[in-house]
């Protein structure tokens, strides 16, 4: 146990610490093969973890390559640039509609999309817009802390959604209404406990002359327009894939192949260097990562989990939802939320608590808020915000997170009750 514990926490460190020159997919497939050296984990083990794993793994990819051709054509800096209009002026209308803009991009492209395509845009538009750095922070850490609280609408809005679906054979259309309260919960919430939290940051108005007009930042007109319809006919293709049980990686993947070759045609995208550029070092960093979580499963983490998960059904429903949900949070927080979704899936199996598989999405969404090591979508964001000369340190981070994320989760969770 010692052994499997001091490897992940190393390999956590290496995560976080991102050593010049090693990456994130790199580290984990370094764990991944010092576990299997130890004997932490066998290669059945292996193989089972790639079974969990690749469909979410494929569709997140085929979801960052469509949002980073449709940031290609001007669509998001297009959608950044209408909101900031339609404000008219008012920096609290502003600041509630870049948090809608963010849930929207969070649903449809997952958090990481936000944290990659979104947050640099409107770090610009908020550094055009002149605002001083307390407006500045406020708008980037709501920004920020939105894309995970609103990626719980749709399967496709998350990596974790995709794992526990899977996992527990969940479909398109029954995920999505079991999860339409608790996510319209966690959205109202956020934007309330923010405003709250940020209301004296917030600039009573805004000189929005000197953002340029929003059809001036489409690249291709074709591209964008034929965009909506591609957007559209894609969601009814995860819901028509429901129906026929075909896994959401084929779409997800598939549709973004076949919108990069539409860009391609129409001269808008390099399509070489979109696949080039995109986030391949997740496929590693998800199987090299949940390998080596593997380990803690076998040294009796998952046994632990579900006596706990038992002992709460025992007293009443509410309190395994919100025992689930906050044990979840807590997990994320301290060791991210794509091992704490796998270890708590099983756990929940091993207790006969599948219903359960909502509550700790929700935990594994929200309560990596509390810290900057809690989900990839954050510590990808910090990296973003790092490149643009933007430093969040770890205690001013979480003197935010630990505040807003709790009463979230809260309301959160009182959606699946």
């Amino acid at each position: 146990m010692i052994t499997a514990i001091t490897l992940f926490l190393v390999v956590l460190i290496l995560i976080i610490w991102q050593p010049k020159g090693l990456q994130i997919g790199t580290t984990s497939m370094l764990g991944a093969i010092v576990a299997l050296l130890l004997g932490i984990v066998s290669w059945g083990d292996v193989i089972e973890v790639v079974r969990i794993v690749w469909d979410a793994t494929l569709a997140f990819i085929g979801i960052i390559i469509l949002s980073m051709v449709l940031d290609e054509i001007g669509f998001f800096e297009w959608a950044a640039l209408k909101m900031a209009k339609l404000s008219g002026g008012s920096g609290t209308k502003m600041f509630i509609y870049s948090l809608i803009l963010g849930a929207i991009v969070a649903a449809l492209f997952a958090n990481d999309g936000a944290a990659l395509i979104l947050t640099p845009i409107l770090l610009s538009k908020m550094r055009i817009l002149k605002l001083d750095q307390k407006a500045l922070f406020a708008f980037i850490m709501a920004g920020g802390f939105i894309g995970d609280s609103a990626s719980n609408p749709l399967i496709i809005s998350n990596l974790t959604n995709i794992v526990t679906a899977d996992y527990f054979g969940i479909g398109f259309w029954e995920y999505a209404k079991a999860m339409f309260l608790p996510n319209l919960f966690s959205i109202v919430a956020s934007i309330l406990v923010l405003f709250v939290y940020f209301r004296k940051s917030i600039p009573k108005t805004v000189d929005i002359t000197l953002l340029k007009n929003p059809s001036s930042a489409i690249k291709n007109q074709t591209m964008f327009m034929l965009s909506w319809l591609f957007l559209a006919l894609l969601l009814v293709g995860y819901f028509i894939a429901d129906i026929y049980h075909i896994l959401v990686s084929i779409f997800a993947l598939g549709g973004a192949l076949v919108f990069l070759a539409l860009g391609a045609h129409f001269k808008a995208v390099k399509p070489l260097m979109t696949l080039k550029i995109a986030p391949w070092q997740v496929v590693w960093f998800s199987i090299g990562l949940y390998v080596v979580v593997f380990g803690l499963k076998n040294v009796g983490l998952t046994d632990e989990l579900a006596k706990i998960i038992v002992a709460l059904q025992d007293m009443s429903q509410t309190y395994a939802v919100y025992g689930t949900g906050f044990l979840s949070a807590l997990l994320s927080s301290i060791m991210n939320n794509m091992p704490t979704v796998m270890v708590m899936d099983i756990a929940l199996d091993q207790a006969n608590a599948q219903h359960l598989a909502y509550a700790n999405i929700l935990g594994c969404n929200l309560g990596p808020k509390m810290t900057p090591i809690g989900s990839l979508a954050t510590l990808l964001w910090l990296h973003v915000l790092a490149n643009k000369g933007v430093k969040i340190g770890w205690g001013e981070y979480m003197k935010v997170g630990l505040v807003i994320t709790p009463p979230v989760l809260t309301v959160a969770l009182l959606g699946l009750l």
